[in-house]
């Protein structure tokens, strides 16, 4: 059966999901689950509840845990990617540093100053897994839910000999669910398609047996005082197509919202929100963990998580239709093709096969090539070596060139490097 293999496995909680997908998936309950992180205490957390889920189901699995990453992808035909390189103390950095500069973020993993030095942080771990793989695993399939999207599988596809590489995420499953409601139509009713770039999608088609359902859609925001004060609704009125990435995070990859304070005020938007999410997440795993040295184990609940499907699919042959990030090449025909776009893919025994879209609205193809920007500067920083490009991306980005001037950028930079030391690629360091 299949080797899948969990690298940053000590990330517990969504590790708990997706394993609870596997084991009650048809055909994949006999597969060897191997799990690794360079934390030996999260990585005995995460296989004691491996074994506990595999013996409370009464499943055939094998579990490995390994804190050598060779060791763990070796023969692997499935990897599954869920690091944070630096944990929560280089997110504090991420944010506190930018702070004292009066920059404002976020989510700060995708675009901005954080997902600049995340990304740095982050690409020189991953074109090590990459060259693992290509001497290791070369037909693996590496499913990456690492952010930023934009930028992780890129470098590995760009700093390495290992292409067979997709990026997963849930915002697009999820906005073409919450459009669904708004409107009051079933999903299965509607025709939807949705692409462009990880966190900066947009919904190109919505519409039910030839009707728009746009229009229907203006008028729900419209009769709804609290949906208009929200970033999405903002940039749909202004723009056209509704973009997939929610108000809180989308708000940061662009200009127009946390430089002000009444913007900030009217829209709502959480500065500094995934600093609290990740405090919280610490208590998860704590009692994550305490339940398991309890023996009281875990809740097995089925999350349908995107590389679990996949997965399945290709096992199985059961075709599914997902959104993956996966290099251009043309599906996308105004974004450059060695760009990572996000576009429907058919999944099957033949593998991730993405669809080809075609130009998208200008408007938004713009939005998507300032976004890029920023991500080919960083990927160019991290695979050369190149502390010039970390400037040029930072000048770049729209949240902090609305914000500072370009000394301040420029000083911002400085000290994150100095912040950051030794995480980053050398050359820049």
């Amino acid at each position: 059966m299949a080797r899948i293999v969990f690298v940053g496995a000590g990330s517990v909680e969504f590790t708990k999901n997706v394993l609870s997908d596997i084991l009650t998936l048809p055909g994949l309950g006999a597969s060897t689950l191997v799990l690794h992180d360079i934390d030996a205490g999260r990585l005995a957390t995460a296989e004691a509840m491996a074994r506990w889920m595999v013996r409370h189901l009464g499943l055939p699995a094998g579990v490995e845990a390994h804190t050598d990453r060779r060791a763990a992808v070796d023969g692997a035909d499935y990897v599954i990617n869920e690091i944070a390189v630096g944990g929560y103390a280089a997110t504090r950095i991420d944010f506190e540093v930018p702070a004292r500069y009066g920059l404002r973020q976020t989510i700060g993993d995708t675009l901005g100053i954080g997902g600049i030095f995340r990304a740095l942080r982050t690409i020189p771990v991953m074109v090590a897994l990459g060259r693992d793989l290509a001497e290791l695993a070369p037909d693996a399939l590496l499913l990456n839910y690492t952010n930023p999207m934009s930028m992780v599988p890129r470098a590995v596809y760009e700093g390495t000999p290992f292409r067979n590489v997709v990026g997963i995420c849930h915002s697009v499953r999820d906005t073409e669910a919450r459009l669904a409601r708004l409107v009051g139509v079933p999903q299965e009713e509607i025709g939807f398609v949705t692409a462009g770039v990880n966190h900066q999608a947009f919904v190109l088609r919505f519409e039910r047996h030839g009707e728009d359902l746009y229009p229907r859609l203006a008028e729900v925001i419209e009769a709804d005082p609290a949906l208009r004060r929200t970033v999405r609704a903002e940039i749909f009125t202004r723009f056209g197509h509704f973009p997939t990435e929610s108000s809180v995070h989308g708000s940061e990859y662009l200009p127009w919202f946390l430089r002000h304070d009444d913007q900030v005020e009217h829209f709502g938007v959480q500065v500094g929100a995934y600093l609290e999410w990740s405090r919280e997440n610490l208590g998860t795993y704590e009692e994550t963990r305490r339940r398991l040295d309890a023996g009281e184990g875990v809740e097995i609940e089925p999350m349908s998580e995107l590389a679990s499907e996949i997965i399945h699919s290709v096992e199985t042959g059961e075709r599914r239709i997902v959104h993956g990030n996966v290099r251009n090449d043309g599906l996308i025909t105004n974004l450059p093709a060695d760009a990572f776009v996000e576009v429907p893919c058919v999944v099957d025994r033949a593998g991730v096969r993405p669809a080809r879209i075609g130009a998208m609205p200008p408007q938004l193809a713009a939005l998507n090539r300032t976004f890029l920007n920023v991500g080919e500067l960083t990927v160019r920083a991290a695979l050369e070596g190149r502390r010039d490009h970390v400037h040029h991306a930072a000048m770049l980005d729209p949240n902090a060139a609305a914000t500072l001037t370009l000394a301040q950028i420029h000083d911002l930079v400085e000290d994150m490097i100095k912040a950051h030391g030794d995480a980053l690629p050398e050359g820049i360091r």
